[in-house]
């Protein structure tokens, strides 16, 4: 009997493994970047990566798998939140994180190929999920700190808070195509802070 493919992230990093998932997520990358989520083909990523076919049908199986340990990957990679001492002030730094991460051409590119390939392929799409619910989580703090230096009432959802702060960034990268420029992350950073102030965030 064959190989099951293995679940992505399940085997042991370090060594001749690593730099293969590695060189496979890189080329993963490329290909998304290149030509989107519709053509990509795990003997094509083989040839990018420089790896065996044998090696990435084995260890992902299917291209929406390949696809989730990307975001896992992502995920794992992904830079600490800024701790600036106020809420503004981190929600600023989470804004313009986001920002950056839009609108620079590589990760633009590839957050829309990876988007799209979850409004169709559930794998994908509960990989995508983890993947901010862990941004979220990672920054949710700032907001709990906030509270209890008295900046925002006891009992805030931070995590509806970082939410807020995304939320109309993600709407002008996907849906409107408005300008992502500095002064609408700043204005979805001050809103958000404004809100949980005034107590919009309140958990019921």
């Amino acid at each position: 009997m064959p190989d099951e493919p293995s679940a992505p992230g399940t085997l042991r990093p370090g060594g001749r493994t690593a730099r293969t998932r590695a060189a496979a997520l890189r080329a993963a990358e490329d290909a998304l970047i290149d030509t989107g989520f519709d053509t990509l083909d795990l003997a094509d990523i083989a040839r990018r990566a420089d790896i065996g076919k044998t090696t990435v049908y084995r260890r992902w199986g299917t291209p929406a798998a390949l696809v989730a340990d990307l975001l896992l990957d992502m995920a794992e990679q992904s830079l600490p939140r800024t701790e600036t001492g106020t809420l503004d002030g981190d929600l600023l730094a989470n804004a313009r994180l986001v920002r950056k991460t839009l609108t620079e051409p590589r990760s633009s590119a590839l957050f829309k190929a990876v988007i799209t390939a979850a409004a169709s392929h559930p794998d994908t799409a509960t990989a995508l999920h983890r993947f901010y619910a862990t941004r979220i989580t990672e920054w949710a703090p700032c907001v709990e700190q906030a509270a209890a230096r008295g900046e925002v009432p006891q009992g805030t959802d931070a995590a509806e808070v970082i939410r807020a702060v995304s939320a109309p960034l993600y709407y002008r990268f996907l849906v409107s195509g408005d300008a992502l420029d500095v002064a609408s992350a700043e204005r979805a950073a001050a809103a958000a802070a404004a809100a949980a102030r005034a107590g919009v965030y309140m958990r019921r």
